[in-house]
């Protein structure tokens, strides 16, 4: 295959629309964008949940490949899968930083309609979760991670909404898991997506 033509077939892959997927067959959300390891002060998790990081956590709106300024660190928001039904914040981001740290995960939730939902989430360690800029969930203690934990009446406006996770560790593991139910049920009739429309 000659170089242009192998350049050519590249770039389309490349700026291809985000693909949208579903959440996974208990409802669970598995494609995230993902910002982390944000340093925090040691065994301080209760006080560093109440940390703004970005300057307008609850109502940021990230692109994949986004870099942001972090006291003085440029990370950069990087597409992630899971490999469960949990973010493994420790496997897939500390390598470098996995204790004493913070994560935020976004998903772009779309909807077909509007429809009244619960937000039911788990966190090892502390955790806040907005939806559409509005506060849904918060935890300020350690914990490990369990299904349900924690969970919150959201209504998902029809089109394009935005979830965003934040997550912090302590010691040893740094997980989340978010999805939506509705009268106990994964809600099926949603997409998710890592880029704003």
């Amino acid at each position: 295959m000659n170089a242009p033509l192998l350049a050519a077939m590249l770039a389309s892959i490349l700026i291809q629309p985000a693909q949208s997927s579903s959440p996974d067959a208990e409802g669970f959300i598995r494609n995230w964008l993902v910002l982390a390891p944000i340093a925090v002060q040691e065994d301080s998790g209760a006080t560093e949940i109440e940390k703004d990081f970005l300057g307008g956590e609850s109502s940021i709106r990230p692109k994949p490949g986004d870099k942001v300024n972090v006291n003085g660190k440029i990370l950069t928001w990087t597409p992630h899968q899971t490999a469960d039904y949990f973010i493994d914040f420790l496997k897939a981001f500390g390598s470098e930083r996995g204790e004493d740290v913070a994560g935020y995960a976004v998903a772009y939730i779309n909807a077909d309609d509007e429809m009244k939902v619960r937000l039911s989430v788990g966190s090892n360690d502390q955790c806040k979760v907005w939806v559409n800029g509005k506060l849904v969930v918060k935890f300020t203690e350690t914990r490990t991670l369990d299904k349900d934990t924690d969970s919150g009446d959201v209504t998902l406006a029809k089109g394009q909404n935005v979830l965003v996770f934040k997550v912090v560790n302590e010691k040893n593991n740094w997980q989340g898991a978010a999805r939506f139910l509705q009268n106990g049920a994964p809600v099926k009739n949603i997409t998710v997506s890592t880029s704003p429309k």
